[in-house]
């Protein structure tokens, strides 16, 4: 039996398994591996952040999109062309377990890397997945809560400004419907006026939405800035921190929330293939078929689909949208089937009809069949759309019921907990920031990876008045450790500064399972305090 395996459940692998079992028998057997059960309709991702759909409501269960197609929930390890075999990690024990192919199907799109701009990738918030958008939702109400209450001007600024990076349609969607959920959700905030919230979106081009005509561009730019969103055009990132971006321009914006939706990049799995990769897509032919592979397709966002022969500017490829992907699914679908009996496959040919984006508050802009749309008509083409696009009749009606409910009532602001910071991150300081206080509550070690810290002791009780400088490999907080909840000292940056932090509860773990760690610290608590410790629990790991 015939074997064709599809890696990867977002629009491209959902309508390639589709359009497969659709051309094949039971003589063919289609199997789909995700890391999720489901399907995420990412359109529709800036208004579960905005809270105007469920975040349940913008999925769809693949089990029940795919019948006939056995989905197997695992995450991918590698593949292994010349063997025809994916080995996957799947199950509670999370062992390997190879999956073999004949042919195979790369739809893994990509994923978001920021490392290249200092403090962003550990400071910034994205927009690619559920989790993204439900805990994007839950920050901004925690901002709001917080503005609200706060009696210190600075920290009521940093907190009601919002920072968008990139304007192309996930950028300016997602900041037009966070202004539109801000604006409804004021109300509830008394000590909070309009004028005192800032929505700012930063743009490396000299334009946003890049992908639609210049005169859509404008109309856009024009609607958000009247609303009170500003645009930095020709401004990229340099620098981001917890409570602070630094722009290329040199602008320092105090902000707590930035929302990144740049820096695609090729999964892990994909640069390891050997496949050839173009501006970090699969070089494929005309067919999708990989270039110098027989039995292997791909499509979607990490591909690099010539749409023309010679193909060489970034207009010559398909684009990474939802409208093309399932046109290349159909293709390729047919293609594989040609394959199989012994015929050639066709090139993929494919014009857009057009292109449509949300500007939030009943706004948007569209092109469809040449024609340019602006203002409340657009946006109602939009969701007519996408009503249309979201796969699952019973979806559909979830997905509208949202629609009405949210334009006849008030905007929830139920703050529902769904994310918690790692227990061991990265963060990053501006030189002078203030990183603890005295008196504050103790909420981890800071170990310094890249810069310099100074703690000042001002209690006499506490040993001071002491000053003292914390450099890379040394660390502070360790008080913590022994049990205390309030800090002693105050710490400030006394450069631009990395610093690693872990929480009491996963130190304690590392303490307890480590013991090359907790001999350091036994050693390191002796010279300090005179005192001989030991990790609680008698060695075993906190429960």
């Amino acid at each position: 039996m015939t074997r064709v395996l599809v890696l990867g459940g977002g629009f491209g692998g959902l309508f390639a398994a589709r359009e497969l079992r659709r051309r094949f028998g039971s003589g063919t057997e289609i199997e789909i591996i995700s890391e999720e059960n489901y399907f995420v309709f990412q359109p529709l991702l800036p208004e579960v952040a905005a809270g105007s759909i469920t975040a349940t409501h913008a999925v769809s269960p693949l089990r029940f999109l795919l019948e006939g197609v056995k989905v197997r929930k695992a995450t991918i390890a590698e593949v292994d062309t010349d063997r025809r075999v994916v080995t996957v990690f799947q199950g509670v024990q999370r062992r390997p377990t190879e999956v073999s192919y004949d042919h195979l199907v790369v739809a893994l799109g990509q994923k978001t890397d920021l490392s290249r701009t200092p403090g962003l990738t550990d400071h910034a918030m994205t927009m690619k997945t559920l989790d993204d958008a439900r805990r994007l939702r839950t920050h901004m109400i925690e901002k709001l809560e917080h503005a609200d209450i706060t009696n210190m001007p600075e920290v009521k600024r940093e907190a009601l400004t919002f920072v968008v990076v990139g304007a192309g349609f996930s950028g300016i969607e997602t900041a037009g419907e966070l202004s539109e959920m801000i604006g409804r959700s004021l109300k509830y905030y008394p000590n909070i006026r309009p004028s005192e919230v800032r929505m700012v979106i930063v743009e490396f081009a000299d334009r946003i939405l890049r992908e639609m005509p210049q005169k859509l561009a404008d109309y856009a730019l024009k609607h958000l800035e009247k609303r009170g969103i500003e645009v930095m055009l020709n401004t990229g990132v340099a620098r981001a921190t917890g409570t602070a971006m630094v722009t290329t321009t040199g602008e320092r914006i105090g902000t707590r929330t930035i929302v990144a939706t740049i820096g695609n990049a090729p999964s892990d799995v994909v640069k390891a293939m050997p496949l050839r990769l173009n501006r970090g897509k699969i070089e494929v032919e005309r067919t999708m078929r990989a270039v110098g592979h027989e039995n292997v397709w791909a499509l979607g966002d990490c591909a690099m689909i010539p749409m023309k022969e010679g193909a060489e500017g970034p207009a010559d490829f398909a684009p990474p949208t939802a409208q093309f992907a399932v046109r290349e699914a159909r293709a390729l679908a047919e293609n594989i089937a040609a394959v199989l009996r012994e015929k050639a496959p066709k090139p993929f040919e494919y014009e857009s009809q057009g292109a449509l984006a949300s500007l939030g508050a009943h706004r948007g802009v569209a092109q469809v069949w040449g024609v340019n749309i602006t203002g409340f008509p657009a946006w109602l083409l939009w969701r007519a759309y996408y009503l249309g696009f979201v796969p699952g009749l019973w979806i559909k009606s979830r997905v509208l019921t949202n629609w009405i409910l949210d334009a006849l009532s008030p905007r929830s602001i139920v703050q529902v907990h769904n994310f918690r910071p790692s227990a061991v991150r990265f963060v990053h300081y501006l030189a002078g920031d203030r990183v603890f206080e005295a008196g504050t509550r103790a909420d981890g070690v800071y170990a310094v990876i890249e810069g310099a810290l100074q703690l000042v002791i001002d209690a006499p009780e506490h040993g001071g008045p002491t000053t003292r400088r914390i450099g890379p490999g040394e660390h502070v907080g360790d008080r913590m450790i022994l049990g205390d909840t309030r800090r002693i000292g105050t710490v400030t940056a006394l450069e631009d500064t990395k610093v690693l932090v872990m929480d009491r509860e996963e130190f304690l773990r590392v303490a307890n399972g480590v013991s090359a760690f907790r001999s350091h610290f036994r050693e390191h608590i002796r010279s300090l305090y005179g005192i001989d410790w030991d990790p609680p629990n008698g060695g075993n790991p906190p429960a």
